[in-house]
């Protein structure tokens, strides 16, 4: 099948297949796809993603892995030494630590003790 387009001077189409569609509409945010392409190749020609300060995806996600897993341990930390010496907590308080421990591990989609 061939298909004619007619264009102002200053438009260009650029053929892709499938699959590279899918990406770039999974990884462009707010930008269109336009915006999202010019600006990975002026990244690629500038070598803008080697000295920028920004974090990607998984590396933000790994930090508050991370960190929701540090806030678990010293909650488990305070708890255990509390109960070591001597402090006696009511049974409600002590339940309302073990539920604030288990929010803690759920937000990082985690099951079971870390």
């Amino acid at each position: 099948m061939r298909r004619t387009l007619m264009l102002d001077e200053d438009d260009l189409i650029m053929v892709i297949k499938d699959d590279v569609v899918k990406q770039i509409d999974e990884n462009r945010g707010e930008l269109n796809r336009t915006e999202f392409v010019n600006h990975l190749i002026h990244c690629q020609l500038q070598d803008c993603y080697s000295n920028s300060n920004y974090v990607a995806k998984d590396e933000f996600r790994q930090y508050t892995n991370q960190i929701t897993e540090l806030l678990h341990n010293f909650l488990q930390f305070f708890v255990s030494y509390g109960m070591s010496m001597g402090r006696e907590n009511p049974a409600t308080n002590l339940q309302a630590l073990n539920l604030k421990l288990e929010q803690f591990q759920g937000t990082d989609g985690k099951t079971g003790s870390p």
